[in-house]
């Protein structure tokens, strides 16, 4: 092996010797050698010299001399090493971390090393508005590097070299790039209200602002000025966690406003706007129930009494306030200040429902709100849970709205089939109930009222009749013998499995009769139950089919992508194992989008096992649930695996380079290949 450095001149001396005088051919990587200035072969009587002037690094490589007479060949190998300094480092440099007083960068070795590994790399920083190069570091040894103590706000570039034994390589620079938090500041906090004031001390709250600049909002600072003065004061003495503060130590009868300020990781918001100005008093009292004295199609008229205390300030006003039921927003229904203690409201909407509140004002500001009750909606979905020969056991759910006062009771009411009468059978604090003294075999009807302070509620039905039934099936038998003789024995079998007596489940015999008593019945007790009576005689068996009515099982999974496009995914699935002893009514399919856990209905009313979610935002992935439902209720859901609303296929691979396959002056013909995939 020859080692030659970069530049120097290389000269590599054969002996040969031969009679007749041998032919010396010289090769490189299995070509002859094309000679030039640089590189060239003398011949001497008794050697081959090999001249490389100026050596390269592309120089370097294993070269062959042959010498060849008709007496025979013989070869020579000679390895040509190239030491030089390093290529630059392999780029780009990445920007690994930025934050607001130092930057984490990062390069690949180069791929040219020089022939000797590389000792270190060579770190240079420069101001982007400067064009003098600083040395941050000369030892660096692996490929990443910290420039600490960077100024906040300025721009920054930076470039890296490589150093072997033999030199300093050339260098790479990276990108501009500001020393600053990679996210803002917060925007500004919503404009703090006055939930709450005394003549010393005010409680504010606020909400959160609408960006917290990518950063986890770390607190809140709170200021405070007098109303006559222009100096705001900051009166918290640490980060307020939370969207709440009280203010203590304020001066009776002065006006306050507060504002605002967010802080996360790269500083302070904007100050939030003032909030309302209010005056350091004891509230003024509410004014009194608002009750409805006229309703119209359009129109209610309110009226309320005064309030008992003024807080020291005459009232100067009331403002009314509607809401439809039952998820309606607070809305102001007065245009103009009240003075009256009575309002009527107008613009309403025939047969929708509302709830309305007064509040009192005087110039420290405003009372507590004061809601008008009225009677509660009916009850949520009425379920039949139990029924016997002589009771039957119903539950309910809570009213989606109470009226605006507290629920004091249920009402449960009874219908015989051929009566027109509703019977009042009893009054009830919880939503179950369990309603005896029923005949056996008669068919009733049921529905359930609420009742709050200012009436009865509409009543809600059971959406079927029952039938006061005890579940017995007389089994009967054809018998060897009208009497038993000897006395046989009896056994019993569930779907012709030897039955497993419980507490719950056992087996009774008595001198003409048998018994099976199942206690609490369940879905796992339906099937098929044999009676086996033997003796010496013979044997007799009997079958019984036991169902047990219930709500059903899950549907049968797994839920079965059949489609998906950009915007809609078509869904499949299996019907329930189990379906409660009746036909399923209906599936709901609901949706969530992955990146939150607010479940939305796709659809309640879905008649068959597939269904198709449309509307879906492109590139959002998304998770499915589905439950069956009959008339004793709904199952527990059954949950598809996460899908992404795109289309199933992508944009296609580049095609193959143009090859031009042929040309004139004023044409060309060009052709390529499909793309690989």
């Amino acid at each position: 092996m020859v080692v030659a450095k970069a530049g120097d001149n290389l000269k590599v001396e054969i002996p040969v010797l031969g009679r007749p005088k041998p032919l010396v051919v010289w090769k490189k990587e299995d070509q002859e050698l094309k000679q030039t200035q640089r590189i060239n072969v003398e011949n001497t009587a008794t050697s081959t010299i090999l001249n490389i002037n100026e050596i390269k690094r592309k120089d370097g490589g294993q070269y062959s001399m042959t010498g060849k007479n008709i007496f025979g060949t013989v070869t020579e190998i000679i390895t040509v090493q190239v030491h030089d300094i390093p290529g630059p480092p392999t780029g780009p440099i990445k920007l690994d971390e930025v934050s607001c007083d130092y930057v984490i960068i990062s390069w690949e070795a180069p791929e040219n090393d020089g022939g000797v590994p590389i000792n270190n790399y060579i770190v240079e920083m420069r101001e982007t508005t400067g064009t003098s190069w600083v040395e941050l570091a000369a030892t660096v040894i692996r490929t990443t590097f910290k420039a600490a103590r960077l100024t906040t706000g300025i721009g920054y570039q930076f470039r890296v070299k490589a150093q072997n034994r033999y030199g300093v390589g050339p260098y790479i620079t990276s990108e501009p790039v500001v020393a600053a938090y990679p996210f803002d500041v917060p925007g500004q906090p919503g404009i703090p209200q006055i939930v709450a004031f005394t003549k010393d001390s005010m409680t504010i709250s606020w909400n959160e602002p609408s960006s917290d600049g990518g950063s986890p909002i770390l607190g809140y600072h709170i200021e405070r000025k007098e109303k006559n003065s222009i100096l705001w004061q900051r009166i918290s003495k640490a980060l307020v966690v939370g969207n709440m503060f009280k203010s203590p130590g304020l001066i009776d009868g002065i006006a306050y406003e507060f504002r605002v300020i967010a802080e996360n990781l790269a500083g302070l918001s904007k100050a939030s706007k003032p909030s309302e100005m209010t005056y350091a008093l004891d509230p003024v009292d509410p004014p009194g129930q608002p009750v409805a004295l006229n309703i119209t199609r359009h129109e209610v008229t309110l009226q309320w009494s005064k309030p008992e205390g003024d807080g020291g300030f005459s009232i100067t006003g009331y403002t009314v306030e509607k809401r439809e039921l039952p998820n309606g927003r607070w809305l102001k229904a007065n245009f103009s200040n009240i003075l009256e203690t009575n309002f009527t409201v107008s613009g309403l909407t025939e047969d929708a429902s509302y709830e309305f509140r007064v509040l009192a004002r005087n110039s420290a500001g405003t009372t507590e709100a004061i809601k008008i009750s009225e009677r509660p909606l009916p009850p949520g979905k009425v379920t039949l849970k139990e029924v016997t020969g002589n009771s039957v056991t119903l539950s309910w759910e809570k009213p989606d709205h109470d009226g605006g006062s507290r629920i004091t009771g249920y009402i449960v009411e009874m219908q015989g089939k051929n009566s027109e009468k509703w019977t009042q059978v009893m009054t009830v604090k919880v939503t179950e109930a369990v309603v005896v003294g029923l005949t056996q075999g008669e068919e009733y009807f049921f529905r359930i009222s609420a009742t709050n302070e200012k009436g009865t509620s509409d009543p809600r039905p059971l959406s079927v009749p029952v039938v006061a039934m005890d579940v017995v099936i007389a089994p009967a038998f054809k018998l060897l013998f009208s009497t038993f003789s000897p006395k046989a024995a009896v056994t019993w079998q569930k779907d012709g499995i030897a039955l497993k007596e419980t507490t719950r489940v056992n087996a009774e015999i008595a001198e003409r009769h048998l018994y099976l008593v199942i206690k609490e019945a369940t879905r796992d007790d339906v099937g098929k139950y044999t009676i086996k009576l033997t003796n010496l005689a013979g044997e007799a068996t009997a079958d019984i089919s036991v169902i047990v009515l219930d709500k059903p099982g899950p549907p049968t999974g797994p839920i079965k992508i059949e489609e998906v496009t950009a915007d809609c995914v078509t869904l499949s699935w299996q019907p329930p194992e189990y379906e409660g002893g009746c036909s399923i009514n209906n599936y709901i399919v609901e949706k969530r989008d992955t990146s939150t856990t607010n479940w939305q209905i796709v659809s309640a009313t879905v008649a068959r096992t597939t269904t198709k979610a449309a509307r879906l935002k492109t590139g959002c992935e998304y998770q499915f649930r589905i439950a069956a439902e009959n008339r004793y209720g709904k199952s527990s859901v059954l949950l598809s695996e996460p899908v992404v609303a795109q289309y199933p296929f992508e944009v296609p691979n580049p095609p193959g380079t143009p090859t031009v396959q042929s040309a004139t002056k004023e044409s060309m013909v060009i052709v390529w290949n499909k793309p690989s995939g």
